[in-house]
């Protein structure tokens, strides 16, 4: 199955309807925009979210970083009480690395694309960070905010990444997804993740709409028997 994974929460009662409806990861911003959030927030929005019923685990936390040291992030991650860290400064191997010798996280490492080419810092990160995120480039923005990506062009690339003797990164997709177009992403590049924020959105940014979350998490499950093909992802050892 693909992982839903919604981002850009403000509210707790929108967290723990995402849980239910079985988002397998929760996302708040602590860069900026009009989503974002304190670690302090986070930790509130999070609390009351438990392994819901029929599931195998509890959704697991993600906080969204923008540039930032390594100590402000591990302290927010503390706070939050975090279990992914998703992090869109500049992509670092050596940086993913070191964050990672200093806390128990997962670490995704944001990849911004112009077209349909991915930038260099992909293939340095694929095998490194436990995800990376493709999102595309907006100016003067943390994410895409809505951009989609040509999911199509991006394919054989994805692939040869996957080719490599080890896999052991998901592929996390963002950039506009929505209960409409999810399911065409996951059929060109089959991602392991898909990450959506403001297509569960309708007015205010930061407060979902239960009705498109739950559209989007069906057209994932959709597309996933549609695809019906074996996870690449493979357990770091």
């Amino acid at each position: 199955m693909t992982a839903v994974k919604i981002c850009g929460l403000t509210r707790a009662a929108d967290a723990e309807c995402a849980a239910s409806l079985g988002a397998a990861y929760l996302g708040c911003v602590f860069a900026g925009g009009p989503r974002t959030r304190t670690p302090a927030d986070a930790a509130v929005i999070f609390a009351g979210i438990g392994r819901p019923p029929g599931q195998a685990d509890r959704p697991r936390r993600v906080g969204v970083f923008g540039a930032g040291d390594a100590a402000t992030v591990v302290a927010a991650a503390r706070t939050a009480a975090l279990d992914v860290l998703q992090l869109h400064g500049p992509a670092d191997p050596g940086a993913v690395v070191a964050l990672r010798a200093r806390i128990e996280c997962e670490i995704w490492a944001v990849v911004r694309c112009t077209g349909g080419t991915l930038p260099p810092e992909t293939s340095r990160l694929w095998g490194v960070a436990d995800g990376v995120l493709l999102d595309a480039v907006r100016p003067g923005r943390l994410g895409g905010t809505g951009v989609v990506l040509p999911w199509a062009e991006l394919a054989p690339q994805i692939a040869a990444l996957r080719d490599r003797p080890s896999r052991a990164t998901r592929l996390v997709l963002a950039g506009g997804l929505t209960p409409e177009n999810v399911g065409t992403a996951i059929a060109a590049l089959r991602p392991d993740v898909v990450d959506v924020s403001s297509g569960v959105e309708v007015g205010t940014p930061g407060v979902k709409d239960t009705g498109r979350m739950r559209a989007f998490i069906e057209a994932v499950g959709i597309a996933d028997r549609a695809v019906a093909r074996p996870s690449p992802f493979v357990a770091r050892p």
